[in-house]
């Protein structure tokens, strides 16, 4: 996937969140504390949100480069200005943590939500997030 795509894709879903949150607040209020802890518990424990966590920094770095091929002069104020607001981006990961758990919390009861985290964060759990990835290649050899 390509840098372009992935920050098209990060985009469309902070929108999408932010519609979500904007259009929604009566289920907001329908989650429970319990039911949002459990399931944060449960995107943790799945790493829901983790292939979001180099978008930003990558994005950043090409853009800077594009920026100074453009403006060679311009190095250093570009450097510090794009560095300034992927920084100021950086601290809204927060939010995505929590529009994930609040799609999760949507989909799944919060017992559900306490039952995947426990068989996510047991051994056998870790050891699916971990070695799935190798086992979905090895079908897909198999099924060509």
């Amino acid at each position: 996937m390509t840098l372009h795509n992935r920050v098209r894709r990060f985009s469309a879903v902070l929108a999408a969140s932010a519609v979500f949150a904007l259009s929604s607040p009566a289920f907001s209020q329908d989650v429970t504390d319990g039911h949002l802890k459990a399931a944060r518990a449960a995107v943790a424990a799945i790493h829901a949100t983790d292939p979001f966590d180099n978008i930003l920094p990558q994005a950043a770095a090409a853009l800077q480069q594009q920026l100074i091929q453009k403006n060679p002069d311009m190095q250093e104020l570009i450097g510090r200005t794009v560095s300034e607001k992927a920084l100021a981006l950086a601290s809204r990961r927060a939010d995505l943590e929590k529009e994930a758990a609040m799609a999760y919390a949507k989909v799944f009861s919060e017992k559900e939500l306490i039952e995947i985290a426990a068989f996510y964060n047991s051994d056998s759990g870790k050891k699916l997030l971990d070695s799935g990835p190798a086992v979905t290649r090895d079908l897909l050899k198999a099924a060509d």
